[in-house]
């Protein structure tokens, strides 16, 4: 995906001194191969709410993989798919991102979501 303009800019942005480096350790540093050989640890569940958005034209994931994240997840789960998007959703769909976003960490709540009582300080 991407809008007219974004692969040249890339391009260029990459081209500068350093700057594919700098890109490509960021993903080196997240996990190195011998990390994909060793046996997978026990994660806790994630008990805090959480958004999962995933874009249909998305070529890095697959929605089985998002949709599937809220096994993971013990506290409310929401996800949302953004059809007119690829990987990288806050420059292919920012103002559909933002409106998620807003409602997500503002006054929308899932409707499985569990209520608690506060506790006082």
């Amino acid at each position: 995906m991407g809008r007219e303009g974004d692969h040249d800019r890339y391009l260029r942005d990459l081209a500068r001194p350093g700057a594919l480096t700098a890109g490509l350790n960021w993903y080196r540093a997240n996990r190195s191969p011998e990390a994909e050989l060793r046996p997978a640890r026990p994660f806790p569940p994630v008990y805090a709410p959480t958004l999962g958005i995933w874009g249909a034209g998305d070529k890095a994931l697959l929605e089985e993989g998002m949709a599937a994240s809220g096994k993971y997840v013990k506290g409310p789960w929401r996800y949302e798919r953004i059809e007119d998007a690829g990987h990288w959703l806050p420059l292919d769909a920012p103002d559909e991102v933002n409106k998620l976003l807003l409602g997500f960490l503002g006054t929308e709540r899932p409707a499985h979501q569990e209520r608690r009582p506060r506790r006082r300080l």
